[in-house]
């Protein structure tokens, strides 16, 4: 299979599609929640499926087997973010827990556990996988050090400031978190890192993007922010482009939007879901995005015309998130 596309949400299915027909071949029950997140291993031979509190590994090319044939359940709290390292034998995952492990998938058990003393919402692997970077309900964006095991920067957002950097990771001031001028904690929705290292961005549910250059790891340079949503909408998923030319940002005003890395401004609006939409993946060659709403459906949309080119049907309740891996390697 040379393109693998899933979806999953609410209604405790994993789908797997026919990405150009639309054909759903293949439907998997996921038994203990809803699905938060999905990935797929880099030999698409594997679907890692995040719920609560279990993460669920399933064989993509035995379609004879519905069963996981691994399940991680050391978390504690929904799983709300996870991914693969680039040789597919590590999987990385965040947690409303407050923690973020890594797992060696040759054991059922983590390798290492991270405390970021707040529910995580996303995690990053560096493309040089020599660090992970995740963001949380308080409003913090950590840089855990693989090498060392350590947390080496802790950024604090302050949306109407300009940004800091506290690498000492100090409890105190970690746990105190970003405040919006009503008092309430400002929480950090998604985070990601360019493929090429140079960019790095973490977006609040309130849609504020903050856009660092994270060459040195300790110390990010801060490039721009901005607000990618309107004032009283819900931003629900930011990821950068395979070719770092662009960021999508998914929301609850039932669009996604693409900005232009090189100046950030917008270039696209993709207005045809009719209800929020909560994720998005971009195909290899970053020509195609794959958007997943609860309006029940997940989009195929060509990025150099702004169509629709195929709608995934068959979900009966929200669709929540997407995995896509069409990759020729």
């Amino acid at each position: 299979m040379s393109v693998i596309l899933a979806t999953a949400g609410y209604d405790h299915k994993i789908r797997f599609w026919e990405a150009p027909s639309g054909i759903n071949s293949r439907t998997l029950r996921y038994p203990d929640s809803q699905v938060n997140c999905l990935e797929i291993s880099p030999d698409k031979q594997f679907l890692a499926a995040g719920g609560n509190p279990q993460i669920r590994l399933f064989e993509i090319n035995n379609t004879s087997n519905h069963n996981p044939v691994l399940t991680l359940e050391s978390h504690t709290g929904s799983v709300t973010s996870l991914g693969f390292q680039r040789d597919g034998r590590y999987l990385y995952s965040g947690s409303e827990d407050g923690t973020v492990k890594l797992w060696d998938l040759r054991s059922p058990t983590y390798s290492r556990s991270f405390d970021s003393r707040g529910p995580v919402n996303s995690v990053a692997l560096h493309p040089n996988q020599s660090s992970i970077i995740s963001g949380d309900q308080n409003g913090s964006v950590k840089v855990w050090d693989l090498g060392t095991s350590k947390c080496i920067n802790d950024l604090a957002l302050d949306v109407h400031q300009s940004l800091s950097n506290n690498n000492n990771c100090n409890e105190n001031d970690s746990a105190s978190g970003s405040t919006s001028p009503s008092g309430q904690r400002v929480s950090i929705q998604s985070v990601d890192i360019s493929e090429d290292g140079r960019t790095c961005i973490a977006a609040t549910n309130h849609a504020d993007v903050f856009v660092w250059d994270p060459t040195n790891a300790q110390e990010f340079k801060p490039i721009t922010k901005f607000r990618a949503h309107p004032i009283g909408t819900y931003l629900l998923k930011a990821r950068i482009s395979p070719d770092c030319r662009h960021l999508v940002t998914t929301s609850s005003d039932r669009t996604a939007r693409l900005w232009d890395t090189s100046t950030w401004d917008l270039s696209q609006t993709l207005a045809q879901h009719t209800k929020w939409v909560w994720d998005a993946v971009f195909s290899a060659d970053s020509s195609y995005l794959v958007t997943a709403s609860s309006d029940n459906s997940a989009r195929l949309w060509n990025l150099r015309t702004g169509d629709v080119v195929r709608q995934y049907n068959g979900h009966q309740t929200a669709v929540t998130c997407v995995a896509l891996n069409d990759s020729s390697t």
